[in-house]
């Protein structure tokens, strides 16, 4: 079983395989909430538990040290009753009055005094564990595979990673020491009620028993309700998050209106899941009201009965009242605290889930940390599907040797991108085995590969920052001299130095306050800071007007030089010195060699160069000129 620290991990399988089956990249998490998973119960996540406390378990001792002194002061008002009736009313014996009231408010001082330190401590201490638990639950999230990003929402990710650990408060704040404090003041209680009138004590245990067991059965038949309610928020919330992030694209397509009816359904399916939990509590509440009555009427009955038979004084009778409540009092919060403990077993259930999810780099496969690369790069006979059954890549077989540039073209759905996504270790090989400097990728630590890689991917990424945080995203630590040389080679200071604040200007979120091309340029910038063994260029410069294009040509030549670079590119033109042109259709190389040699082989790839070259000619022909835009 794996714990918050990490999963644990057995088996020497080969990872390919190993990640397919053992760690289930892709799979996504909500759907597996409601089928696959057998309903946890406490013995199932006992050991996260015990792994939340114990290092807190100083804390949490001297807590309940003061819960117990706290609780037995709750218990002097109401036993002072006894005395202050029997003895200073009925008998008149004053002398004791200051001595009771004495102890009550000593008591009750004491009482507040524990009950403040007890929240101050418990209550902080249960958000710090909420902090710890989104960034421990955050981090592992962030060293998932890619293909686990695939299959599950970025929303419904972001409700795991803040919702579902809200409620685990309780198992460390007030919540779990309110139980264990109200168990200890019952017992107290009962010792006492025992001590005064053991037939009226038995006969309120056996009634308290049995709406003890009712109580238990509804909180089974609730944690499901609280399970099921957090996926769905997960889902409102991951559907509410693609909706506000697309706003351009609904409103482009004036989409307002139906993304409201598919938020107000998800809205409505939450609202019919907390209806059905709050009918289970009012009627867990009725529950425990009848039976309160029903303790009250059986205690007044024979407290009657037992005081005419002179057993039972009036101040013994009203300290037994009192005492009673105390005793029934914990039994009544059962509902309340055991619903938001309920809530944090369901919180916990499906945290443990997420980070029972397989990390890319601990599986024990992975042995090989690289250090500087040289840059040769093989596929040896790869094949790779996403969907089992429907292979995307078969047998591919190339080199690219360092200082190289290997360039992919090919149709779209063609499988470049997945190409370049296996050098990048986005995916693992199903068969046949992806080989940098000689290592198999698949057995290689990622975290040691991709330090060594520069990325520009089709679609350009960019955080909420300023210009300077986004392009030295790749290299925290770069010195300004490498900042500014790389703003220069991607031509981003000919944009930010014309802005009032500078490279310090605020982008916006996804740069939206940016044009695509200075998008673009940010991007390929941040690879060149980056100063990678391996540059991935996929689609780098599609987002760019013709003179940016060829200025930034300039630079990413000079940035290539001695690294081994692999480019996607629809225009052809920009790939005509690359030392080898791969062809990709279906899933296969059908033509490589370099410009010349595959423009005279008369195949695909002229093909291919040949209809851009005239679609480009003729899209500046008036209409009825030249011949028709080829498909």
């Amino acid at each position: 079983m794996a714990s918050f620290g990490g999963s644990s991990l057995g088996g020497g399988h080969r990872m390919r395989s190993a990640e397919k089956n053992s760690s289930h990249p892709g799979r996504s998490i909500s759907a597996d909430l409601s089928s696959q998973r057998p309903k946890p119960k406490l013995k199932d996540v006992w050991p996260e538990i015990w792994g939340l406390i114990r290092p807190r378990r100083l804390l949490l001792a001297g807590c309940f040290l003061l819960m117990i002194v706290n609780r037995i002061c709750a218990l002097v008002l109401p036993a002072s009753f006894r005395p202050l009736i029997d003895q200073v009313f009925n008998k008149r014996h004053y002398a004791l009055l200051p001595w009771i009231v004495g102890a009550v408010l000593c008591a009750t001082l004491v009482q507040g005094i524990t009950s403040y330190t007890l929240t101050q401590l418990l209550s902080k201490e249960g958000q710090r564990l909420i902090a710890e638990l989104r960034v421990r639950v955050q981090r592992h999230v962030g060293r998932l595979s890619v293909s686990f990003y695939d299959e599950n929402r970025t929303g419904t990710l972001v409700a795991r990673i803040m919702n579902d650990v809200e409620g685990v408060r309780n198992l460390i704040g007030t919540g779990i020491v309110d139980f264990v404090g109200g168990v200890l003041t019952a017992i107290f209680a009962f010792t006492y009620l025992m001590y005064v009138s053991v037939s009226m004590t038995l006969l309120a245990a056996v009634v308290m028993t049995a709406f003890a067991l009712v109580l238990q059965k509804a909180f089974k038949t609730i944690r499901p309700i609280f399970r099921e309610r957090a996926k769905i928020n997960a889902e409102v919330t991951g559907r509410l998050t693609e909706s506000l992030g697309g706003v351009r694209v609904v409103k482009g397509y004036h989409a307002e209106e139906s993304e409201s009816h598919v938020f107000a359904a998800g809205v409505s399916r939450l609202l019919q899941n907390v209806i059905s939990s709050l009918t289970a509590q009012s009627l867990m509440t009725l529950s425990s009201t009848v039976i309160l009555g029903i303790v009250g009427a059986l205690v007044m009955y024979m407290g009657a009965h037992l005081n005419a038979a002179g057993k039972l004084t009036a101040g013994g009778y009203f300290s037994y009242v009192m005492m009673l409540a105390f005793m029934t009092a914990p039994v009544v919060q059962l509902v309340a605290i055991g619903t938001q403990l309920t809530e944090a077993m369901a919180g916990l259930d499906r945290t443990r889930e997420i980070m029972d999810e397989m990390e890319e780099d601990i599986h024990p496969a992975r042995q090989i940390e690289l250090g500087t690369l040289t840059g040769d790069v093989r596929f040896d006979d790869v094949s790779f599907s996403y969907t089992a059954g429907k292979p995307v890549l078969h047998n591919i077989n190339f080199v690219a040797p360092h200082g190289t540039v290997t360039a992919l073209v090919g149709s779209s759905g063609s499988g470049k991108s997945t190409i370049i996504s296996l050098i990048c270790g986005f995916h693992t090989a199903e068969s046949g085995a992806v080989l940098v400097d000689g290592h198999d990728l698949a057995a290689v630590r990622l975290s040691s590969f991709r330090k060594q890689l520069g990325v520009v991917l089709q679609e350009t990424f960019l955080f909420d920052g300023t210009i300077r945080e986004n392009v030295k995203f790749s290299r925290p630590g770069a010195d300004e001299e490498a900042f500014l040389r790389a703003c220069r080679i991607a031509r981003v200071d000919e944009f930010a130095e014309r802005f009032p604040e500078g490279y310090d200007t605020v982008v916006g979120e996804r740069g939206v306050k940016l044009s695509g091309g200075q998008r673009q340029r940010l991007s390929i910038a941040r690879a060149i800071l980056a100063d990678p063994r391996i540059l991935i260029l996929d689609e780098a410069t599609s987002s760019l007007d013709s003179e940016s294009e060829a200025l930034i040509q300039h630079g990413l030549s000079y940035l290539m030089q001695g690294r081994t670079t692999f480019v996607i590119a629809h225009r052809l033109s920009t790939i005509r010195r690359a030392d080898q042109i791969l062809v990709v259709e279906e899933g296969r190389i059908v033509e490589r060699g370099n410009h010349e040699t595959l423009y005279q082989l008369n195949g695909r790839y002229r093909d291919l160069y040949d209809r851009q070259h005239n679609l480009e000619a003729n899209l500046f022909l008036a209409p009825g000129e030249g011949d028709t835009i080829p498909a």
